[in-house]
């Protein structure tokens, strides 16, 4: 199964033993379409499928064009990629699927305001993409379960985000600006291009911290 075809319910990694990560943007068409299709077949390339070590991702839009294809220029930039577009259609953004992510990753510290406004206790587990980078870049990997023991990926994904939300009181951001992905929404592909490697290089040390399996050269 290619991972763009992967079910957005959850597929196997549904239940209790998944760890569901949630990808927000506006209108779930451009930005996190692209995060959530690129940390996919990231997923894919680190553990061999998706689902293997029970991540399951997902995506929706805080003014999701409900059942809407993601934009052309976003579908090329994951082409772009290797990643696979097909399958695609947006969301408007839940309180069950903020209820059952175990992370939420966001474009915009506005989205994450968003989010944590919707209560469901989330501000723990509610950061922007590239606060969370810059987040896991601070902690020391060792420091996190074996993903090759009992609870694997899971256990160390859970791990993973307790120890981001003890450091973002102590790792702030140098500006507003690093912690944003801007909206390309309506722009040439060229920008398009710019924010899909922008999205690409800030999901590399999360999917690494999460997995425990280093990009291949």
């Amino acid at each position: 199964m290619a991972d763009g075809d992967l079910p957005r319910d959850g597929g196997q990694g549904h239940g209790a033993g998944a760890f569901r990560i949630l990808h927000v943007s506006t209108g779930n068409v451009c930005r996190s379409p692209i995060t959530e299709r690129l940390n996919r077949h990231a997923l894919a390339h680190r553990l061999g499928d998706p689902y293997i070590g029970g991540l399951v991702v997902e995506s929706a839009g805080t003014w999701g064009h409900e059942g809407a294809p993601m934009e052309a220029h976003a579908a090329t930039v994951l082409a772009d990629f290797g990643a696979d577009p097909d399958g695609f259609l947006g969301r408007e953004l839940l309180d069950e699927h903020v209820i059952r992510a175990d992370l939420v990753l966001t474009a915009t510290r506005d989205h994450r305001a968003q989010v944590i406004s919707m209560g469901h206790s989330a501000g723990l587990r509610t950061f922007t993409l590239k606060e969370f980078t810059r987040l896991v870049r601070a902690i020391d990997p060792a420091t996190l379960p074996d993903p090759e023991q009992a609870g694997g990926v899971v256990e160390r994904a859970r791990a993973l985000v307790r120890a981001a939300a003890a450091l973002r009181g102590w790792l702030l951001a140098p500006n507003e600006e690093a912690d944003e992905v801007h909206d390309p929404y309506g722009a040439p592909i060229t920008f398009f291009r710019s924010i899909g490697d922008e999205i690409n290089q800030a999901l590399d040390p999360v999917v690494t911290a999460l997995t425990g399996v280093p990009a291949p050269a």
